[in-house]
């Protein structure tokens, strides 16, 4: 079985974003909605100038008391962050990720289009399944060997 690209194993493949004078509350609430972990801050021309992540929230808005109503997103946003592009393996992706220390990584074509974000989550779904088959069988052999 061949590796998937980064654009297969993404599970939302919608794009996720925000202007950067949009408020903290804003990306909040729309990650909420989308059920993700991170937002893209698109610039005029469609530009990808950063991500704000759950953790940027954690760490750069409620750690300091920010005001989630007045802070901008472009004030605590994680500024021109690593991309891929679509057709990177996952495995490429997932070394990436765990060298640089980061979860979610927007993926984005040589050409500037961007296709979303794929997150560490997404690379989990056939190596769980992998893991369920496997204890599955496992717990068969354990029964007929009694």
């Amino acid at each position: 079985m061949s590796e998937r690209t980064i654009f297969q194993a993404m599970s939302n493949r919608h794009v996720i974003s925000l202007g950067p004078e949009a408020s903290v509350l804003d990306a909040a609430r729309i990650m909420t909605g989308a059920n993700c972990g991170s937002v893209l801050v698109i610039g005029s021309q469609h530009a990808l100038l950063g991500i704000l992540t759950e953790r940027d929230l954690m760490t750069r808005v409620m750690a300091k008391a920010l005001d989630p109503k007045t802070t901008a997103i472009a004030s605590v946003m994680t500024p021109h962050p690593r991309t891929a592009p679509p057709e990177m393996h996952v495995s490429d992706a997932v070394l990436i990720m765990i060298e640089r220390g980061f979860r979610n990584l927007p993926v984005v074509a040589e050409d500037g289009k961007i296709f979303g974000v794929f997150s560490a989550r997404d690379a989990l779904p056939r190596e769980v399944n992998t893991a369920v088959d496997l204890a599955e069988f496992h717990e068969r052999v354990n029964d007929a060997l009694g």
